[in-house]
């Protein structure tokens, strides 16, 4: 089974909006998901900027399904979910 891929966006206005809070992130899921899941910070995804629908920062894709208005809660049961496919 491929690895889930766990993308959080650290640009500006994701970062101001709440992306520094799920630093604690990287540390859950090396803990409960070691050779499951992968965590990054990318620089921007430029959401945002590309799509309006996409209004709440900030963002975090999960094997590319984006999370808006993200928070640890809200990623670890997108990661639970994919897990349970």
């Amino acid at each position: 089974m491929a690895k889930i891929n766990v993308s959080v966006c650290l640009g500006t206005t994701c970062f101001v909006m709440g992306a520094s809070n799920l630093q604690e992130l990287t540390q859950i899921v090396e803990k409960k998901y070691p050779d499951q899941v992968t965590v990054s910070g990318v620089p921007c995804q430029g959401i945002c900027s590309v799509n309006w629908s996409f209004s709440k920062a900030p963002y975090v894709k999960v094997d590319g399904d984006v999370i808006t208005e993200a928070t640890v809660e809200k990623v670890l049961a997108a990661i639970e979910e994919k897990l349970n496919k």
